[in-house]
């Protein structure tokens, strides 16, 4: 296989390498899988195109679904429209599981996952009442949007991202139990000053308030009456001011962190064959010729000798 088939052959979310490979020319296999994994085909750009726009076709009809007056007088296309959605994903999953060498793998990928959720809800309708409402969830297909229109450059962001709330997880950990304390002993503290007369019924209540207050919501619900309460209330809602800036801090702190990695440049390291000097740091390789890269001062060194 040529390397301009390969390029055209840019197929996959899941990245399963040069699988069009293993496929005879010609085959209705190799023809299908280029279809829907090949973004950089005619074929494959209009399959995804149509993909896209069942997708919202899908969404927009569940939510006037739920417009009772819509409802009422079209109740029946919208639900002939979410069927025949239904049966085309259905039938795209099932030539996205054949297709590929390891259908395990797409099944248990993100989008393999995404494309399974995505039909389910229309079929569990079948057996429970207002199921269909579910299908929503296939607004999550449009993430394929990314990959269709080569919005590269966002997926390595959102990697940036993933990377830095991974590294954050502990801290925030750390951070969620400290305010699950917190809103244990407010509440508790808030049933024994107000108590039931004021609204606060029980702990398990006056936590529920301690929640609504810390986060600034404030539904109003339920309002402390005395003075030594609205004093607490008071300094809860402080508290909930000052702790929102926390966890900004550490992601944003982890975010940098990962920029860094990803931005910063060593000057010392140079190709000797093609004189490339924009490299990472600690790179083994030239990223524009694939020569063996020398740091600076070996190459100084060896144009010493020579000369």
């Amino acid at each position: 296989m040529g390397k301009s088939e390969k390029s055209r052959g840019s197929y996959s979310d899941e990245k399963y390498g040069d699988e069009l490979k293993r496929f005879k020319a010609g085959s209705l296999r190799k023809k299908l899988f280029t279809i829907i994994f090949g973004t950089d085909t005619p074929a494959g750009k209009l399959f995804d195109v149509v993909l896209l726009l069942l997708i919202l076709v899908s969404v927009l009809a569940v939510m006037l679904e739920s417009v009772n007056t819509i409802n009422d007088r079209y109740g029946k296309e919208l639900r002939t429209i979410e069927w025949i959605v239904t049966a085309f994903f259905t039938v795209e999953y099932i030539a996205r599981a054949a297709v590929v060498s390891r259908p395990r793998q797409y099944i248990f990928s993100f989008f393999g996952i995404i494309d399974l959720v995505a039909i389910l809800p229309s079929y569990l309708s079948l057996l429970v009442g207002g199921a269909q409402g579910l299908a929503i969830v296939r607004a999550l297909r449009l993430l394929r949007v990314f990959r269709i229109l080569k919005l590269v450059h966002f997926v390595s962001e959102a990697q940036v991202l993933g990377k830095a709330l991974k590294s954050s997880r502990y801290k925030i950990i750390v951070f969620f139990l400290f305010l699950l304390i917190l809103v244990f002993i407010f509440g508790t503290l808030m049933y024994l000053i107000e108590g039931s007369e004021n609204g606060f019924h029980s702990i398990p209540l006056s936590i529920y308030w301690a929640i609504v207050t810390l986060t600034t919501v404030g539904f109003g619900d339920i309002t402390p009456q005395t003075v030594v309460g609205q004093f607490a209330a008071s300094i809860i809602m402080l508290l909930g001011y000052a702790i929102i800036a926390i966890p900004t801090g550490i992601v944003g702190a982890e975010i940098y962190k990962e920029v860094g990695k990803v931005s910063r440049l060593d000057p010392a390291l140079i190709c000797p064959a093609c004189g490339m000097e924009s490299h990472l740091y600690n790179s083994k390789n030239c990223h524009q010729c694939g020569h063996t890269l020398t740091e600076l001062a070996n190459n100084e060194q060896e144009k010493a000798g020579k000369s």
